[in-house]
């Protein structure tokens, strides 16, 4: 699993939507999404764990999670 797959995940269970997310933190349009492919920044990666209400490591565990 990848960070956007593991946040993807997290977001679901809280019914809250990517997008919301995004929209919400200011990121442009589609940045969670890209990383599926690349390691977002760290301030980024906080941004999303805070507005979840869980920590870069549980996104980072769920992410080695197959």
């Amino acid at each position: 699993m990848k960070i956007y797959s593991a946040i993807k995940d997290i977001a679901k269970t809280k019914k809250i939507s990517i997008y919301r997310i995004e929209h919400d933190l200011e990121l442009t349009n589609g940045a969670v999404s890209k990383w599926d492919k690349s390691v977002p920044a760290v301030n980024s990666l906080q941004s999303v764990a805070n507005y979840l209400g869980v920590t870069i490591t549980f996104i980072l565990d769920k992410s080695k999670e197959s």
